[in-house]
């Protein structure tokens, strides 16, 4: 991938939605929700007041309407912010 964050940024793809609900519902794609977990694809440097904390393969959540989406080869990625990061999973 030729996408290198800068400063405190990072690269995340995004998990697939669900298919299908626990009981075996098939989700129509007009009802299905965004994802809010992905895989973190590449880091910036930092910045000198924050260290980077994530690296890239974490597993991570974010907010609903946290980053920009791009697209990368016919792949949708999103930029966004580490502290836009909630969690790592």
């Amino acid at each position: 991938m030729n996408i290198k964050p800068l400063a405190d940024r990072v690269l995340v793809r995004p998990a697939q939605a669900e298919e299908k609900t626990v009981g075996g519902i098939i989700i129509p794609d007009s009802a299905k929700e965004k994802p809010l977990k992905g895989e973190i694809m590449a880091v910036g440097n930092g910045t000198k007041d924050e260290d980077m904390v994530l690296k890239a393969g974490d597993m991570v959540l974010y907010g609903k309407y946290a980053g920009t989406e791009i697209e990368v080869g016919g792949e949708k990625l999103l930029i966004m912010k580490q502290s836009d990061v909630l969690a790592t999973i």
